[in-house]
């Protein structure tokens, strides 16, 4: 309310004024209630943007969990020693069946060349819930395809990763060895998007077979109607390596890669052979095939008298092969020759 002590005194000196109605007037005014002033509404709260998680330090290998709708799987992540600020490569280790994520990490040696060549390495572990002897499911239709089973959650903890460590997104490769392998054939075909170039050791091409079944005979070499002999999309440049006294997965497997490519579209393909002798004495055929862009496609590695093993791995590992070249180096050197093109935007 007004004063009305202000009030009375203005009304009066209107009437000695002869002013009656602006007297009257200033002493309802007086007597009347002040609007009451409007409230305020409460400033909306802000909600603070989510911190990203730190950045594993250089020289760590951490464990972690990732979870998603295709399921959750547990991993190891080397980041290598040196500058933090750097986006570096990510290469994607697949293990083979009964072995885990830190025994291929130490039977590849990969971290080790990873300091060496500035490169994040990621172990995705397959758990006994999903496979008792921890062999990716890569024989099961519903895991040989884009956004389904491993190849979508295998994905998924790949992207992850790239956020997390602060990875280069355009120099993303997957290798595996065995199971692992032809799992790697599978996710890098399936996501072209993301994976750049693929390493297979010991292993079958991707999505041959459906059974388990099939999948017996494909390792022992032997052709089944569930092979493709069609048209295929253009392969991920693939580097591959097989020891040629492999009695797990037969070494005849290895020239599927090759049929995969040669039904692709690539033009023709110009092959190149030469001979070679590891220090650890394992005499070696390489062979490249080029399309004609001179881009190699596929480089394969034929170890004479190795078995089902890593080439070049570490005795501490399982399934390695000491005397054999150096899988793991060749893998890098083939890996890192390569990266995905920025897209150009279209004029406006």
């Amino acid at each position: 309310m007004k004063n009305p002590f202000a009030s009375a005194m203005k009304a009066a000196r209107l009437m000695q004024k002869g002013r009656p109605l602006s007297a009257a007037l200033a002493m309802h005014g007086a007597l009347s209630p002040s609007p009451k002033p409007a409230k305020r509404k409460p400033a909306a709260k802000r909600t603070p943007k989510p911190t990203p998680p730190a950045r594993p330090l250089p020289g760590s290998f951490i464990d972690g969990l990732f979870e998603s709708k295709h399921g959750t799987i547990r991993y190891k992540l080397y980041t290598p020693t040196g500058s933090a600020r750097r986006r570096m490569p990510i290469v994607v280790m697949l293990h083979g069946c009964s072995q885990s994520a830190g025994d291929f990490a130490t039977g590849t040696g990969m971290n080790q060349l990873a300091d060496e060549r500035g490169v994040i390495m990621l172990y995705p572990e397959q758990s006994r819930s999903a496979n008792m002897a921890r062999c990716w499911n890569w024989h099961r239709p519903g895991d040989q395809l884009r956004g389904k089973g491993e190849p979508a959650l295998i994905a998924g903890l790949t992207r992850h990763a790239i956020a997390l460590a602060r990875a280069d997104p355009t120099r993303v490769y997957i290798a595996g060895i065995s199971a692992g392998g032809v799992a790697a054939a599978i996710i890098g075909q399936a996501y072209p998007e993301l994976f750049v170039a693929v390493g297979i050791h010991s292993a079958l091409t991707r999505g041959d077979v459906s059974t388990v079944s099939g999948a017996l005979a494909a390792m022992r070499g032997r052709a089944t109607s569930e092979a493709p002999t069609g048209r295929t999309p253009r392969p991920r440049p693939t580097i591959v390596f097989h020891g040629d006294a492999d009695t797990v997965v037969h070494p005849s497997n290895a020239d599927g890669f090759l049929s995969l490519l040669e039904r692709s579209p690539h033009g023709p393909l110009v092959s190149r052979s030469e001979e070679g002798m590891s220090e650890g004495g394992r005499a070696f055929t390489r062979t490249e095939h080029r399309d004609g862009k001179g881009d190699v496609m596929l480089e394969n590695w034929t170890i004479h008298g190795s078995s089902h093993a890593w080439s070049g791995g570490a005795r501490a590992g399982s399934y390695t092969d000491p005397a054999g070249p150096d899988a793991s180096r060749e893998m890098l050197r083939f890996f890192l020759a390569r990266r995905r093109k920025p897209v150009r935007k279209a004029a406006s």
